[in-house]
């Protein structure tokens, strides 16, 4: 069983990009993110000290998203796991090394003012987790094109996939982005040189979601000797 790892700053569409690879390559997509946000949904012990923690934009204590993945891997079935915003710290990292081998780390990068813009744009489906992103950018940064159509659903307001109500999450104003990029720069950054000696590659996020799963699939393919279905 393959483990990839994908990096990246809120907003670099850690969570787009992981589902797409999971579906194409028949892994499991483990969303630290929606699992928590499932505990808050669900109003358990958890999920109510998650709620506090996250609407301040701070990061969820090693502890309590150590334990939820470890149950999560124990069920995972597949050709293999891409994690999608785990391990987020040095410690979530040395702990996830003790129950699984690290195959490929990729690490998305995009510059501040293109991600700000792409959070305040997200959508999110109520039922199931689904994705979209209103905003439309087309800018040139450090000689690097990035041009990142609209991921609109065909009815305004609707998932194309489930029919849920889109909303744009509490945590996406531009104080909690701000102080997540922050708390990004401090702890998760650092997971960078953490990975750099192992199977590493950088992966510029300069176009629209199609082009990067493109992009993506061939890095995996490459590199973990795997074809896509």
């Amino acid at each position: 069983m393959k483990t990839i790892i994908i990096l990246g700053p809120p907003g670099s569409g850690k969570g787009t990009l992981s589902r797409e690879i999971a579906e194409r390559l028949n892994f499991e997509h483990i969303e630290t993110g929606r699992i928590l946000r499932e505990e808050i949904e669900k109003n358990t012990e958890i999920g109510k000290k998650v709620k506090e923690i996250v609407a301040s934009g701070k990061l969820v204590p090693d502890d309590i998203v150590n334990n939820i993945i470890k149950e999560r891997v124990s069920q995972t079935k597949g050709e293999g796991i891409i994690f999608d915003g785990y391990p987020r710290t040095i410690e979530q990292a040395e702990y996830l090394r003790k129950i699984l081998k690290i195959d490929l780390i990729i690490n998305l990068n995009i510059p501040e003012e293109i991600l700000i813009k792409r959070i305040m744009g997200r959508r999110t489906c109520k039922k199931c987790g689904e994705v979209y992103n209103v905003a439309d950018i087309n800018e040139v940064i450090d000689g690097r094109a990035y041009i990142m159509k609209p991921l609109l659903p065909k009815i305004q307001g609707i998932c194309d996939k489930c029919g849920g109500e889109l909303y744009q999450r509490e945590d996406e104003n531009p104080e909690t982005i701000k102080q997540r990029l922050i708390e990004y720069e401090k702890q998760t950054k650092p997971l960078i040189d953490y990975y750099k000696n192992e199977r590493f590659v950088e992966l510029y996020v300069t176009s629209g979601k199609d082009e990067m799963v493109e992009k993506a699939i061939n890095i995996i393919k490459e590199e973990l000797k795997i074809s896509s279905a």
